[in-house]
């Protein structure tokens, strides 16, 4: 099979598929390209590898939402930051950081599913309230961290840690997920 037959046979399905498939990919894009766009527009030096390998990655995102590609996206973007980037927390980094949870969010949706299935947007009602959640956790945390910032508090990493570990327990029961096999 030829990459144009490919091509052809991905536009397909994307045509034959549901309206919530194509919300949560067009969601991808729009969280993608505000993750790339947010750090580029900083006062700092971003890294030009950032923008370079990240569109490509963000795009075969889009094509495969189940392949590595979004978590090298993810990564990329986040090591991009906390490479290049100042110490401090601030409102870009909080909307990088909401736009990285909303493209990890939309992909784990996009991903379960083949492209070409036809569901309404109601099933993207169960991802809501944990997307909900995990944008309120991350102002939330970036607001603590700007208070306990240069605080100098002794055991912060094991914090941190469990606060990490809260949020994904929250997230995880605000999903409807059982620690049990049914």
């Amino acid at each position: 099979m030829t990459a144009a037959e490919r091509i052809s046979l991905w536009l397909e399905q994307i045509r034959a598929s549901g309206q919530a498939m194509r919300i949560a990919r067009t969601v991808i894009a729009i969280a993608g390209a505000v993750a790339l766009v947010v750090p580029a527009l900083q006062s700092w030096d971003e890294m030009d590898l950032v923008p370079i390998v990240g569109a490509p990655l963000l795009l075969a995102t889009l094509v495969l939402p189940d392949s590595l590609a979004g978590t090298g996206f993810l990564l990329l973007v986040g090591l991009g930051w906390l490479l290049r980037a100042p110490r401090e927390v601030s409102w870009s980094l909080a909307i990088t950081a909401m736009a990285l949870v909303v493209v990890h969010l939309a992909t784990a949706f996009a991903a379960q599913l083949p492209s070409y299935v036809r569901i309404r947007p109601a099933a993207l009602r169960r991802w809501w309230l944990p997307t909900a959640i995990a944008l309120l956790l991350v102002v939330i945390g970036a607001v603590a961290a700007r208070l306990v910032q240069g605080a100098g508090v002794p055991g912060s990493l094991v914090v941190v840690a469990a606060a990490m570990a809260l949020v994904a327990l929250t997230i995880w029961f605000a999903a409807g997920q059982k620690l049990g096999r049914d």
